[in-house]
Formats: C-alpha cells, sequence, structure tokens
C-alpha cells in the first residue's frame, strides 16, 4: 500500500494566482464601455482617434521589442491599455498624425526606456499627453460639441490635417465646463456633467460608466480601491471647505468631482500598479497628495485642469512614500535615512 506524503513548505501557500495578462485583459475589458460611450458621444472623430492611439502604441512596443532583440510583448495587452487611457485623454477633433505621435512618445518615453512592463515611473498614457500639452498646445485644447447630428456621418477636417500642417477645425465649442467656471465663473450642471453632455476629452464623458467599470475592476480585486477612493475624498473635502467659505469663487464639490478628467485619471491612471505605492498607508497618502494637487491647480494654477500633472506627481514621489512608511521587520532595528 503506497503511503500519503506530506509536503511542507513556506509560504506564501498559492492556490491559484491571477496572472499580469488577466489583470490586464480586464482592464481592457472595463475600458471599452468607456470607450463606447466616448464613440456614442462624439461618433466617427473619437472612433478614429482612439483607433489610431491604440495602434500607434501597439505598432510602437512591437518594434521596438524587435529593435531591441526581445521576444514582443504586445500580447501582455499593456500596449492596448496604453493606447485606451492615451486616446481617451485626447480631444474627438485631434489630427491624427499627432495621435500617432504621441502613441509613439508613450509608449518609447513613457515605457520602453525604462525597460517595459512593470519598470515604467510614470504612467506611460500621461507622458505621451504631457508631450503633446507642451508641443501642440493649441490643437490639445480645441474642443466639439458631443452628440451633434452629424457626428457619424462626417470626419471633421482637423483630424486629416497633413503632417507639421495646421488644422482646420469644424464646429469647434466655446470652452470645457473647468475653463467655463475658471475664466468666466459659469457653472455647469452636475446632471450634464455625470452624464458627459458636455465638450472635452473623449474620456471626459459618462462618469457613471467610469465609476461601474472601476467597480467591476475592485469586484475582481485588480484595483486598489483606495486609490480612488482617496482622491475623491479629498477632492470633494477641500471643494466642500472652500465652496462653504466662499460659493461665488470657489466651485461646488460635485462640480469638481465630476468635471474634466478627474474620475478617468481616479479610477484608470491613478491605479497604475507600477506607479502607486505598494503599501494600504502608502496608497492612501499617495492619493491624498494627488486629489490635492488637483484642486490646487485646478484653483489657483494657470490651467483649468490638473489631473494629468497631479498624478505624474504622484507617480515621481511613490516610491519615496514607500521607502518613508516602510514598517520594521520584527526584532530589528529602524534603518537610517
Amino acid at each position: 500500500m503506497e503511503g500519503k506524503v506530506l509536503h511542507i513548505s513556506t509560504s506564501p501557500h498559492l492556490v491559484k494566482g491571477t496572472s499580469t495578462v488577466d489583470i490586464m485583459r480586464n482592464v481592457v475589458y472595463a475600458l471599452l464601455p468607456v470607450a463606447a460611450y466616448a464613440i456614442f458621444a462624439f461618433g466617427i472623430n473619437a472612433l478614429l482617434v482612439l483607433t489610431a492611439a491604440v495602434a500607434s502604441c501597439v505598432i510602437t512596443e512591437h518594434v521596438l521589442c524587435k529593435w531591441s532583440g526581445k521576444e514582443t510583448t504586445i500580447s501582455d495587452w499593456s500596449a492596448v491599455i496604453t493606447g485606451l487611457l492615451f486616446g481617451l485623454t485626447l480631444p474627438p477633433s485631434f489630427p491624427l498624425w499627432m495621435v500617432v505621435l504621441g502613441g509613439m512618445v508613450s509608449i518609447a518615453l513613457g515605457k520602453f526606456v525604462f525597460g517595459g512592463l512593470g519598470y515604467n515611473v510614470f504612467n506611460p498614457a500621461l507622458v505621451g499627453r504631457a508631450f503633446l500639452q507642451a508641443a501642440f498646445p493649441v490643437a490639445i485644447t480645441t474642443w466639439t460639441e458631443p452628440f451633434a447630428i452629424s457626428r457619424f456621418s462626417t470626419v471633421g477636417s482637423s483630424l486629416m490635417a497633413l503632417p507639421f500642417m495646421e488644422p482646420v477645425f469644424d464646429a469647434m465649442s466655446g470652452a470645457t465646463p473647468l475653463s467655463a467656471w475658471k475664466f468666466d465663473k459659469v457653472a455647469v450642471e452636475t446632471q450634464d456633467l455625470a452624464l458627459g453632455l458636455v465638450s472635452g476629452s473623449t474620456g471626459e464623458t459618462s462618469a457613471i460608466v467610469i465609476l461601474l467599470a472601476g467597480l467591476y475592476l475592485i469586484g475582481r480585486k485588480m484595483m486598489n480601491w483606495r486609490i480612488p477612493v482617496a482622491i475623491l475624498a479629498t477632492v470633494f473635502t477641500l471643494s466642500f471647505v472652500l465652496n462653504f467659505l466662499n460659493p461665488e469663487s470657489y466651485p461646488t464639490p460635485l462640480f469638481m468631482l465630476f468635471s474634466g478628467g478627474l474620475m478617468l485619471g481616479a479610477v484608470f491612471m491613478a491605479t497604475d500598479m507600477v506607479g502607486s505605492p505598494i503599501t494600504s498607508l502608502g496608497v492612501v497618502i499617495y492619493g491624498t497628495v494627488i486629489g490635492l494637487l488637483v484642486v490646487v491647480i485646478r484653483i489657483w494654477g494657470g490651467l483649468p485642469e490638473g489631473v494629468m500633472y497631479a498624478i505624474l506627481i504622484g507617480n515621481a514621489i511613490a516610491p519615496q512614500i514607500d521607502r518613508v512608511i516602510q514598517h520594521r521587520v520584527y526584532g530589528t532595528k529602524k534603518i537610517a535615512s
């Protein structure tokens, strides 16, 4: 009779792990409704911008992998996520050649030079967006109205502009809700902001859809819920205090939550596992800093929006946050700073 064998091993005792590919694929699943609503709101223009963003990111990653003699990594879905997020940060009328250029920068400068997936310091999509903000400030701040009657039958002339030629924009809108408030003190109804009935980037559509997508990832345990909660709670609290002290000079907390790219940034960009801290306390501090910076830039900065810069600064300090609050191993001395 064959005896039973007792296997003794040290922790961790994992029965089933979740691979990087599984996580990335589920993030793509969560982003698809957001992208679909953006296309519904802005039509063919948004579809072309998102397609060009994803294609440029995937092709750039494949080419760089082959050029460096490595096996291509496009099958891990990370380049697709970068492309979708990058495209969602852009205006729906943005010239396609600029989209492609920004997608190349997102992968090459934001990811590849750091060593690829798992080594990038900053969110690659925001690196590409920051580059375009500096290189093409007029084009990236030119907006179109959502739900135009002809959005599924015509393509904006600006999208087809030739490289290095000044694009011609059709049916431009006046300003985004953040710009209207910052410069003219004109507020937009909260319902319109939540449903995405305002002009802005393709990802500044329905906050409700973005929140539902985030809940899906939280339910699958593929997102640290503390990060978006810390960001949104900080923005809400500071905005509430400022609005309570002077409602004529400062917007309401709901306006601050639902306007601009805060929801997209808090749910999908600040939660990047590589660019955020790994400790529970660390992610709360990280989210609080990002929320604080968003309010400061929006209220007192020269730009109406501050989500992109707030997250990039948060990425930069994330390693130091973990270093400062690291737990001391029992029985050892505290590491000197």
